[in-house]
């Protein structure tokens, strides 16, 4: 109980006091969660979207090995990853490894079979809606797609933040690909993992409780913007 009460007190702590290098730690968090999400985002929508409207001989399997990507453990993402940017790997001439980039990549393939599940299921309801419409309108395949994901993009924002929720707790495949390196690939949950190896839970806790703020402000953000948007409909 102790040590949550001096957790609290110091996250309370670095807070107030703008710590620096908490503020460059969360900036950092947020830039890398962030930027794998909108890629994310970009690749499985679209993927998503195309599976509920496509039929095509291997769509089920597809949509089975997606769904089987969803539980793929981050560490092992973390290895590959890192063996494809080490040296002696294929992408090695581009000394990603040990970057903010490689910690994007390794979330990028971690969190897009996530949202490419959820967004599938979200406009496969949405294209049983509107088939005999969007059929009837004559519309094109491409022409369908975005259709429905407009129409749907509340659903798709729930995706998103279910991506972002996952991306910025990970911390075995950042820790792989990124070191841990202060002021250049530390993050929250590495820092947190740094803190509890050295003993000191209080500033891990702190930290903690930092990064669980920082997920309700976008959660709340999403959510805001999203009644919002329905209200203004309305």
């Amino acid at each position: 109980m102790n040590d949550i009460l001096q957790g609290l007190s110091a996250a309370f702590w670095l807070v107030v006091s703008l710590d620096s290098e908490l503020i460059d730690i969360s900036l950092r968090s947020l830039r890398v969660t962030l930027t794998a999400l909108v890629i994310s985002c970009i690749i499985a929508v679209p993927l998503g979207a195309y599976l509920a409207v496509q039929r095509f001989r291997y769509r089920r399997l597809v949509i089975a090995g997606i769904n089987a990507l969803m539980g793929l453990p981050p560490v092992v993402v973390g290895l590959v990853v890192y063996l494809l940017l080490s040296r002696s790997g294929p992408f090695g001439v581009f000394g990603l490894l040990f970057t903010p980039t490689a910690m994007i990549i390794a979330q990028v393939i971690i969190i897009t079979p996530l949202i490419a599940s959820i967004a599938h299921q979200a406009i496969r309801e949405l294209w049983a809606e509107y088939h005999d419409l969007l059929i009837s309108l004559n519309t094109t395949k491409w022409q369908r797609i975005k259709t429905l994901i407009w129409d749907g993009r509340r659903n798709l924002l729930t995706a998103a933040l279910a991506g972002f929720g996952r991306a910025i707790g990970e911390v075995g495949a950042i820790m792989i690909v990124g070191g841990n390196i202060d002021n250049v690939t530390r993050v929250l949950t590495t820092a947190i993992a740094l803190e509890t190896g050295k003993g000191d839970f209080a500033l891990a806790l702190g930290l903690g409780f930092v990064l669980i703020g920082l997920s309700m402000i976008v959660s709340i953000t999403i959510h805001s913007l999203s009644r919002t948007e329905r209200e203004g409909r309305w």
